[in-house]
């Protein structure tokens, strides 16, 4: 066959054009080499990357945001207190929904870090109270604490971290003075952030517009200082608003600009979504986490039946 190979290809003239194969086999054929064909590589599978949506609600950016409002997380009577019970039986309620965690300043910027399908849950804390966040002995965030409980449910849920807006009384600072800034240092890096809820807790609507000035520009400066970044946004006691409200749009005191991006009553329902034009960023309702028909909880629970659909994440 080597012979009859050499003497096609000298009788077509183009020896040296033989195909690399026809010449390994014309020089080659007959003796004992072969040429093994090189091995090919599996191409992994590309696994699907794309993040899994979190409910089957369909896209909504123009849905309503739910901004839940606590105080006390220990056993009392009235709506300001929510058993450590409740608030574990309201982190799991958020979660099943498809809420999840975000801060009052990434709802009114508009940049809410949500997982596709996911709805926005704003999670408020008021008055600086002791049941928000404590310490053992040990340094550690006490279990029984509102903070310990959500650190302890964020442990099974990590797309559900302890990203809270605490409204705090800057001269209060969930008592144990000794231990505020150990708290505010934890708090912020657990990326939850401190929020304006005035100097003394008053009813602004009785004080005089130097009075409002002073409690809301004096604790605008102690955030600053415990290291609480701007804009900053306030939450006004007893939801009740200065008699000149525009103050709060911003003012200057002892030649600094004080401003918010965004003010908040103590009850409401339901707040507009950061893309609708119909948003007023100085009078943004929420809802106290209570057993009563004005709570967060009895809204989510409408959702099923279409009432106050939530903003969805694309």
């Amino acid at each position: 066959m080597k012979l009859a190979l050499l003497k096609l290809a000298s009788s077509l003239g183009r020896t040296s054009s033989l195909s690399p194969v026809l010449f390994a086999c014309a020089t080659g054929c007959g003796s004992h080499q072969t040429t093994k064909a090189p091995a090919v590589k599996a191409v992994p599978k590309q696994e699907d990357t794309a993040p899994k949506r979190v409910s089957n609600r369909p896209a909504n950016l123009m849905g309503r945001v739910y901004v839940a409002e606590y105080h006390h997380i220990r056993a009392g009577r009235g709506p300001m207190f929510r058993t450590p019970k409740q608030f574990r039986a309201d982190l799991n309620l958020y979660y099943k929904m498809g809420f999840r965690p975000v801060l009052a300043s990434e709802y009114l910027a508009n940049k809410m870090p949500l997982a596709p399908g996911a709805s926005p849950v704003v999670m408020t804390f008021d008055d600086s109270n002791p049941s928000q966040i404590q310490l053992t002995k040990t340094g550690e965030v006490d279990p029984r604490s509102a903070v310990g409980i959500w650190m302890e449910f964020a442990k099974t849920h990590p797309d559900f971290p302890v990203h809270g807006t605490f409204f705090v009384l800057p001269g209060s600072l969930w008592g144990k003075k000794k231990q505020a800034k150990e708290k505010v240092k934890l708090l912020l890096s657990m990326g939850s952030e401190l929020a304006n809820h005035t100097m003394s807790h008053p009813f602004l609507n009785h004080c005089s517009d130097a009075k409002v000035k002073y409690e809301v520009a004096t604790c605008n400066f102690r955030l600053d200082a415990l290291g609480q970044p701007g804009p900053h946004t306030l939450a006004v006691p007893y939801g009740e608003f200065p008699r000149h409200s525009s103050i709060l749009k911003g003012f200057t005191y002892k030649g600094k600009q004080v401003e918010f991006s965004g003010v908040f009553m103590a009850w409401g329902g339901p707040a507009r979504s950061p893309n609708d034009p119909k948003l007023n960023r100085y009078k943004i309702p929420r809802m106290m986490a209570v057993n009563e028909e004005d709570s967060i909880e009895n809204y989510i629970k409408t959702i099923k039946k279409g009432h106050y659909k939530p903003y969805v994440q694309p």
